[in-house]
């Protein structure tokens, strides 16, 4: 029986870990790609006879990470599958800090994992795939601070920002193929992730929307990653998914 391929970065925890719990089942084939892997996220699959493997990958190497899910993917037989998405959905937020008070090695760090890796494993998923006669897609889970700019966030900011705008580009590449991808940058909400832990916990003296990420808090105006994780994957399930390349699952 053939099943949906989903391949999903950032699984081991906080919102990646609720979409793949919540993709689990005997009619989905998870891939997991994470610094680390999550033994009850393997307990649970077991538990639902559901496939899962997972990765232990640092996606800062980009490169390696990219070159390991093409060779994955040219070893399937596309005939086990349905269909296959992709979620980049793995992201850094350096230490808070002007630009100028940055540490470069940090600085580096989040742009590898928040946009290098993302446009590398489309890269290859779309490569390795492209010949696969199925619906594919690509998820990019982007942020609104890649469309609002925030003092001490700016390599953040230019990640998500940078996110947006190739999807926009992958869009029009796929548009102009016969089995195109379907493919949407995601600004998710406000989701209480460990992001948010490290927002509110800024030195407010260098961040000065330290407060404003309180009063989220205090006002109970932040998504649990559950929920979240629920949002997204019905927004992946719509049929006009990819109809717009960018976009806010508030809209």
């Amino acid at each position: 029986m053939s099943s949906h391929l989903y391949i999903l970065t950032g699984a081991s925890r906080s919102m990646g870990l609720a979409m793949a719990q919540q993709l689990l089942g005997p009619k989905h084939h998870v891939l997991c790609m994470a610094r680390h892997i999550n033994d009850d996220l393997a307990v649970h699959a077991q538990s639902m006879n559901a496939p899962l493997a997972q990765w232990a990958q640092d996606l800062e190497h980009s490169v390696e990470a990219a070159a390991r899910l093409s060779q994955w993917l040219n070893d399937q037989d596309p005939q086990d599958f349905s269909g296959a998405t992709l979620i980049n959905n793995a992201g850094v937020i350096p230490r808070i800090a002007p630009l100028s008070a940055s540490d470069p090695l940090d600085l580096a760090r989040s742009l590898r994992v928040g946009l290098e890796a993302p446009l590398l494993l489309s890269s290859a998923f779309l490569k390795a795939t492209q010949n696969w006669h199925m619906p594919r897609q690509v998820l990019n889970i982007s942020s609104g601070l890649g469309r609002r700019a925030m003092a001490s966030q700016a390599a953040y900011c230019a990640a998500k920002a940078g996110m947006d705008h190739f999807t926009r580009c992958l869009a029009l590449d796929e548009a102009l193929n016969p089995n195109g991808a379907k493919v949407c940058s995601l600004a998710p909400g406000v989701i209480d992730t460990d992001m948010q832990v490290q927002l509110r916990g800024a030195d407010a003296s260098e961040f000065p929307d330290q407060n404003n990420f309180l009063n989220l808090k205090r006002q109970g105006l932040l998504s649990s990653p559950a929920e979240a994780a629920s949002q997204i994957i019905r927004f992946l399930a719509r049929p006009d998914f990819g109809a717009n390349p960018v976009a806010d699952i508030r809209d």
